[in-house]
């Protein structure tokens, strides 16, 4: 089993190259890591580019002309679809998704199509935040999971691993989403197409170097993106 491991990124040379460390220690079998960096003018992709050199592991996909966290995020998928992926996984460079965790989440395959890092579920723990961001991810959650019909805990969590027919099914080419909404939108239509979500506990933790990219603008843009996707299901565009 061929597992891809998709690290979308903007200005995280700070983390990148501890990240793809972290990731080469864990060992797992015929796995590969492949950065997603949108140019970033801090020298990002040099440095996945000098890891390149020393570990066959580590692959570099630079995108000189589009910019965006749904784009890129697509733009992972699609290549580690091309590598031969049979698992693709998803995580963010900063560290608030804690490598150890991965062996956890392909674990979860074993028993569904696609498996989230969850910090809602009994053992997850998202303490390390400020309190009103966790009351603003957990009333997130609640409005996704009404309007939606969704039966997961962390609707918002970007550290998953999906089975390669799950991607090959969604539909890449049509997504709607160019930010962060991305998340959301790929986590509706793999349940509409029926296929089973599971989810394993994480701990999320802040970033500890670098500036986050995520504001409520782009918070605001998700909300939206749920209630366009409940509506495009009602009138039976989805």
């Amino acid at each position: 089993m061929k597992t891809v491991v998709v690290v979308p990124t903007y200005n995280e040379s700070s983390n990148i190259t501890l990240l793809l460390q972290a990731l080469l220690k864990l060992k797992l079998p015929n796995s590969h890591f492949l950065v997603v960096d949108d140019n970033s003018p801090d020298g990002t992709a040099e440095r996945v580019l000098d890891l390149q050199k020393k570990h066959k592991q580590v692959h570099l996909l630079l995108r000189t002309k589009e910019r965006g966290r749904g784009s890129a995020g697509i733009a992972g998928y699609k290549q580690a679809l091309a590598m031969g992926a049979d698992v693709i996984c998803e995580m963010d460079a900063d560290f608030s998704h804690d490598p150890r965790y991965l062996p956890s989440l392909l674990q979860g395959l074993a028993h569904a199509d696609v498996v989230l890092g969850s910090r809602e579920i009994e053992g997850g723990r998202d303490d390390d935040r400020p309190l009103r961001r966790q009351l603003l991810t957990k009333c997130a959650n609640f409005y996704i999971r009404f309007f939606l019909g969704l039966h997961v805990k962390d609707c918002n969590s970007g550290y998953r691993c999906f089975k390669r027919k799950v991607l090959e099914t969604i539909d890449l080419d049509h997504m709607l989403a160019q930010g962060p909404d991305l998340v959301q939108e790929v986590l509706y239509k793999s349940h509409l197409k029926g296929f089973h979500i599971a989810e394993v506990p994480i701990s999320f933790v802040e970033r500890k170097h670098g500036i986050s990219k995520l504001g409520y603008k782009h918070l605001y843009k998700g909300y939206f993106m749920v209630l366009k996707l409940r509506l495009l299901k009602l009138f039976g565009r989805l």
